[in-house]
């Protein structure tokens, strides 16, 4: 509840508050079950949303979606204000907004395949560090041949091609193994079974639209249907830790402002760290301790404090501790752990406290005006000024229908990416081998004779001359027994092709043919047969070599390529201008630390130097004489009254 400007979470022996200018260092709320830790939460959210703070939270019991009803009051929770000593409360709703992975309970959530990356993707498929390997060539492959990976259908394709290609591929990127590459299209079907593909695709979830405000100048509350998320717990954490990652690129960074930008929970934060790869968790740190320059909170809420490394529990300021069961010894060593990392109140046991709290109660420790952490404070948790219950479908219906965003990410978009561009270029193969090893053009042909060459010659036959380009009527010069054509030349069916010109349909003839015609070869002045790349002109009716023909139709496909070529290049030089951006953020950044190093050792030098020596030579020289007097001084009263 928002008092005064600050933030009144509870109350022991006085009034407990979280100030609005230290929410940004970062927070744990952690308790058994059933001690209290979601009425923490949205006793937390509500506030943050009273101070224009926009909150993400997942839901994963169904029972935070009643902050968009008004709270009603009973007689526990008038007893709990007595307690708290509040002076006025009031029972409110607060916006907020639904949101769903399947799209079931809330706006649908998507991202593409590039931007979740292989470092998180490898992780949501469960791959091991050979696998996540071939998967980053596979990324570095799609990049460099300027293939888009959108949805999981793009994925699969790659992964066909690569595996297809991948001796082509090995010299440059490294080895790619078939069984590797089947084993992540393994994982690729357990995550569609796990309705993980509707995750992915566009359009995809702009992380800005989370940064809204309501009309009242409240923060709007984003609440992640996660109910059945929470089932397939690395798709869960994979999926929070990417919304973390895309909030540390999106926000500039902002210094310590008078409240956050943001601030986010992250319930059930255990299954974050279980089975996390050392990269992973690295990533995880990282973002966790630089994120609160971009004034963004990150709160996780846990059973067990252990739960969480120590090199990220560490960074954590803000703590609310709720009672913990200490029936086993690795219990005990947990509430010894926990009690270790408050700052020490006189009045109590802190190690005592924590397995004796009651529901609702906890033990509260924020930072100060200076940073520091506060002692600290058994105290009593406000109630919420929402509903404590989950909403009715026809509200959450309702809710969907008057949101800002209804229609924005409800229907899914396919562009042509990956798998449209491979489909393409696999058809255009099936489409020409079948008619060179079939030849049905030929079935119309006369019956190609076996028998003896006969004394009768033919007077001419139709033949491609390279001179003309085209087919002209040849008379054959005399020739001996030895040379000859063979029956098979002879009776050849090429004989026929003007009138398979007529009769077949050019729509059923590929767009190029390899034939075999007669050529007339000057050096020897006889007719051989051979294989040539034909097409049939449309303007002239007549078959011409591939190069020379003029249909529109490969025009239409060399331009459909530019296109796609130039769609390529355009999001690559866009990803690159990102690329630059961040470069130039983090040189500035880089620019900075120097020049504070600088200044550092410019103070070192002045102090090492003569001037710096005398300086500090004088200085603790007058300090001992000043001593010196006050100790003389004090011993001639002590002497006058012996």
């Amino acid at each position: 509840m928002l008092y005064e400007n600050r933030f009144w979470v509870g109350t022991g022996e006085q009034p407990v508050f979280l100030l609005p200018q230290m929410a940004n260092r970062h927070g744990l709320i952690a308790g058994a079950t059933g001690t209290g830790k979601t009425v923490s939460l949205k006793v937390l959210a509500e506030g943050f949303s009273q101070m224009g703070v926009p909150v993400f939270l997942a839901d994963v019991k169904g029972d935070l979606s009643g902050m968009v009803e008004v709270g009603q009051h009973s007689d526990s929770i008038g007893k709990r204000l007595v307690q708290c000593g509040v002076p006025s409360f009031q029972y409110c709703d607060f916006p907020a907004v639904f949101w769903d992975v399947y799209g079931k309970h809330g706006h649908p959530v998507r991202t593409t395949v590039s931007e979740m990356g292989p470092t998180l993707l490898s992780r949501m498929l469960g791959l091991n560090d050979t696998q996540a390997g071939v998967l980053s060539i596979l990324f570095r492959i799609a990049d460099d041949e300027g293939m888009l990976l959108l949805d999981l259908k793009d994925l699969k394709a790659m992964l066909a091609y690569v595996g297809e290609n991948a001796r082509q591929y090995t010299l440059d990127y490294g080895n790619i193994s078939s069984a590797t590459v089947g084993a992540i299209q393994r994982a690729i079907g357990v995550l569609e079974d796990e309705g993980g593909d509707g995750f992915f695709g566009e359009p995809a979830l702009d992380i800005a639209d989370w940064l809204q405000l309501s009309g009242d100048g409240k923060g709007v509350i984003n609440i992640l249907a996660a109910d059945e998320l929470f089932q397939h717990p690395k798709m869960y954490s994979t999926f929070m830790l990417w919304m973390l990652s895309e909030l540390y690129e999106l926000l500039p960074e902002a210094g310590d402002l008078d409240k956050p930008r943001m601030v986010f929970f992250f319930d059930e934060a255990h299954l974050l760290f279980n089975d996390c790869s050392p990269a992973l968790l690295e990533k995880l740190e990282q973002v966790v301790r630089l994120i609160r320059s971009k004034a963004v909170g990150v709160y996780f809420i846990t059973q067990n404090p252990c739960d969480i490394p120590m090199s990220i529990l560490g960074q954590l300021g803000n703590r609310i501790q709720h009672a913990l069961r200490a029936y086993t010894p690795l219990d005990q060593k947990a509430v010894r752990t926990a009690a270790q990392t408050f700052r020490a109140n006189p009045s109590f046991n802190t190690e005592e406290a924590i397995t004796q709290l009651k529901t609702g109660e906890a033990l509260l420790s924020f930072l100060d005006e200076d940073g520091a952490p506060g002692v600290v404070e058994r105290a009593m948790i406000l109630p919420p000024q929402s509903s404590m219950n989950a909403i009715s479908d026809e509200l959450r219906a309702q809710e969907l229908s008057t949101s800002c965003f209804a229609g924005v990410y409800d229907e899914a978009i396919d562009r042509q990416s990956a798998y449209e561009q491979l489909a393409a270029a696999f058809q255009q193969q099936t489409t020409w081998q079948p008619a060179w090893q079939a030849t049905p053009v030929m079935q119309s042909a006369p019956q190609v004779s076996t028998a003896a060459p006969t004394v009768t010659k033919p007077q001419g036959f139709m033949v491609f001359d390279p001179a003309t380009g085209g087919y002209v009527q040849r008379e054959l010069p005399q020739m001996t027994a030895a040379s000859q054509p063979t029956p098979t030349l002879q009776t050849a069916p090429v004989q026929q092709m003007p009138s398979v010109q007529q009769t077949a349909p050019v729509q059923q003839m590929p767009s190029v043919q390899q034939m075999p015609v007669m050529v007339f070869d000057p050096v020897t002045g006889q007719y051989k047969q051979q294989m040539m790349a034909m097409q049939l002109d449309p303007a002239t009716g007549n078959y011409v070599p591939a190069a020379q023909s003029t249909a529109p139709s490969a025009s239409r496909a060399m331009s459909a390529r530019e296109l796609a070529q130039q769609q390529a290049a355009a999001e690559k030089a866009a990803k690159e201008a990102a690329r630059a951006e961040k470069e130039r953020q983090a040189e500035e950044r880089r620019k900075r630390n120097d020049e504070l190093r600088e200044e550092r050792a410019a103070r070192a030098r002045k102090n090492d130097s003569v001037v710096g020596r005398i300086q500090n030579t004088a200085l603790n020289t007058v300090t001992r004489e000043v001593t010196k007097t006050l100790t003389r001084s004090i011993m001639g009263v002590f002497n006058k009254k012996k």
